[in-house]
């Protein structure tokens, strides 16, 4: 169907384009796009038709600007050698890991970061001998250390043991993409030399780990779980790979994470939450989060760029630590969003978290993101002298987000009036949306439960929470910027069609949301950006007044954190009791906190810039009062 400028507007006008002449470039694209082949409009060297007074005068209309024929005149030259340069760079073909010329930096003005690192400082654990082996298969990282430490059980056995674990429980939670059997074994072997010859590396050596198959390790597909790509190898091991590598840990599998570290369905399928199979892990660190969960690896490495270490880690009852950004290099990952990706140890236990922080944080001379902060790691520190504050409005007992209207639920219902005239399919149409906003308000007021008693639980600990408030600011408007640096970081599927390979393709999915943010304009870009320094100041401020903050893990924190880079530690906060509200009949991956009888729910808790080891510190104190971290799922 030709692209007029009514359909033109229709669509960019429902994206939320404004304030810029930018669109009347991509209304050529677009147009050009649809007069020619679609493989020569979209070569790098394709010369579409001039821009004329017509379009400029289309896209001064869907910018809500006044132009006269004089002035549209007068531009028409700036504005067809602008385009020209757009074909200049796409001859280049940059490659994913090829960044901006700029760095973000999280820290506002005036905040500074020690850079003295002190020793770490461990808890003294003793684990108990397992009757087997396999009943090590749950064990946190200090127990699993202990016994490597000790010799009393060798990490070759542990890592065969691992890999028999993933190999079995694959089939039903599709949680590996790799398994690097030979690379394993030989590690394991190594380690166990070293260890009996006294070379000890740390709590790390001999332990077996899987990554998400975002980061890059020579020799074996680097998938980043999307179709187009299955083959794909990168011909150097990632900064995080080289340094767990140093440790002495194990690397045993790559493991799924949603195409394109988005949700949980990749090429090979959907990966499941171990405690109830039939839903999805949620993602973007799916296989971490699940294979963590199900006692298949010791830890694992995520990332996240707004959820995806977060939201698995709830699904999936884990522990995972969201840094800072700019602690851990993303050298050899997969590039999303340059100012917004962070990689995170995903494990049981939060002294687990701390143990591979430890590892993997610090600059490593390529990602200039990374700045030269300590990460002190202290199991001894005296928790009760952090000032602990909470978001009040988040633990309100009788507030609950309202549904969204799209994509989880719909439309919204009509009004009474318009009830009259619908139609059969209408009126079946509005009854499925109430009936599924009943259920997702049902289940939001079933877990606000939790919530409430992780306050009480803290008030008994003898912690005085201080009530805060998010600041009020435009945060959703700010999350644009993601896709725009996702699609940049992805050009080139867009351009060549090869976004065609990727198996979701819905209105939610990447090859569509890389489309939209081509018609984002430069301008609200760094508009954009502006906004939020005003969030990361506005947000520090909070921790001027408490070094921790307590916050509901599904909420608005989700998306101002990831944005202003503060870290996150995401803790398991109990099972859904067989009173829970049902889970819907299917799982779309809309929803991460969809519920059902015995299923987990979590808490976050939130600390300053750099600050990630008081952070620890004090989620581990909530986890030994606790012991939710000792549950885990029972598989058969």
């Amino acid at each position: 169907m030709p692209l007029d400028r009514r359909s033109f507007l229709a669509i960019t006008s429902s994206v939320g384009l404004a304030s810029t002449l930018f669109p009347g470039a991509l209304y050529t694209l677009a147009a050009q796009a649809q007069a020619t082949d679609s493989s020569q409009s979209q070569a790098p060297d394709a010369k579409p038709p001039a821009i004329t007074q017509q379009m400029i005068d289309a896209a001064a209309a869907l910018a809500g600007i006044s132009v006269t024929p004089e002035q549209s005149k007068m531009m028409l030259d700036g504005l067809n050698e602008q385009r020209g340069g757009y074909y200049a760079i796409r001859k280049l073909n940059l490659p994913n890991s090829v960044g901006p010329a700029y760095v973000f930096d999280p820290l506002p003005p005036g905040e500074s970061v020690s850079t003295v690192r002190h020793a770490p400082i461990y808890s003294h654990t003793v684990a108990a001998m397992p009757k087997s082996l396999e009943d090590a298969a749950f064990y946190t990282v200090p127990e699993l250390a202990d016994l490597v430490r000790r010799r009393k059980v060798s990490s070759l056995d542990l890592t065969q043991m691992y890999i028999a674990r993933l190999k079995r429980y694959d089939p039903l939670l599709h949680f590996n993409i790799t398994i690097t059997e030979e690379r394993a074994l030989a590690q394991a072997r190594e380690a166990d030399t070293e260890i009996a010859t006294g070379k000890y590396r740390g709590p790390l050596h001999g332990l077996p780990w899987g990554a998400k198959d975002l980061l890059a390790v020579k020799d074996y597909p680097t998938t980043w779980g999307a179709g187009g790509f299955e083959k794909q190898t990168i011909d150097e091991d990632a900064t995080v790979v080289k340094r767990l590598d140093a440790a002495g840990a194990v690397l045993v599998a790559k493991l799924t994470l949603g195409a394109l570290a988005m949700g949980d369905k990749w090429f090979g399928g959907r990966t499941r939450n171990p405690w109830n199979p039939k839903q999805g892990s949620s993602g973007s660190s799916a296989g971490p989060a699940s294979a963590t969960s199900a006692g298949c690896v010791a830890f694992s490495i995520g990332s996240e760029t707004l959820g995806s270490i977060s939201s698995p880690s709830t699904r999936c009852g884990v522990t995972g630590l969201r840094p800072t950004f700019g602690f851990v290099p993303r050298t050899g990952a997969m590039a999303l969003s340059w100012t917004m990706d962070k990689l995170g140890p995903i494990c049981r236990g939060v002294e687990d978290c701390a143990m591979v922080l430890e590892a993997i944080y610090g600059p490593d001379g390529q990602d200039l993101s990374v700045r030269n902060a300590a990460f002190n790691w202290n199991a001894d520190l005296d928790w009760k002298s952090l000032r602990v504050g909470y978001i009040a409005s988040e633990f309100e007992p009788d507030k609950v987000p309202a549904p969204p209207t799209t994509p989880l639920l719909g439309p919204p219902p009509q009004s009474q009036k318009s009830k009259q005239a619908e139609t059969e399919e209408q009126k079946k149409n509005r009854e499925e949306h109430e009936r599924e906003a009943a259920s997702f308000r049902a289940r939001r007021t079933y877990d606000r439960k939790y919530d409430l008693a992780a306050l009480d639980k803290l008030r008994s600990m003898g912690v005085n929470l201080v009530s805060l408030s998010l600041p009020d600011l435009p945060y959703d408007a700010m999350v644009p910027l993601l896709t725009a640096e996702a699609a940049a970081a992805f050009d080139d599927l867009t351009l060549s069609g090869r976004d065609k390979l990727l198996t979701e393709q819905g209105v939610e999915d990447w090859p569509n949301q890389f489309r939209i943010a081509r018609f984002y304009p430069a301008v609200e870009y760094i508009q954009a950006n502006r906004a939020r320094s005003l969030a990361i100041r506005q947000v520090s401020a909070l921790f001027q007044q408490v070094d921790v903050i307590v916050a509901s893990t599904n909420s608005e924190q989700l998306v101002v954190t990831n944005l202003t880079g503060h870290p996150a530690c995401i803790v398991p906060n109990g099972l859904r009791g067989p009173d829970a509200p049902p889970p819907p009949g299917v799982d779309t991956g809309d929803d991460d906190q969809i519920g059902g009888p015995g299923t987990p729910v979590s808490i976050t808790l939130l600390g300053g810039h750099y600050q990630d080891a008081k952070l620890c510190a004090f989620a581990r104190a909530y986890q030994e009062a606790t012991g939710f971290q000792k549950l885990h799922p029972k598989l058969s």
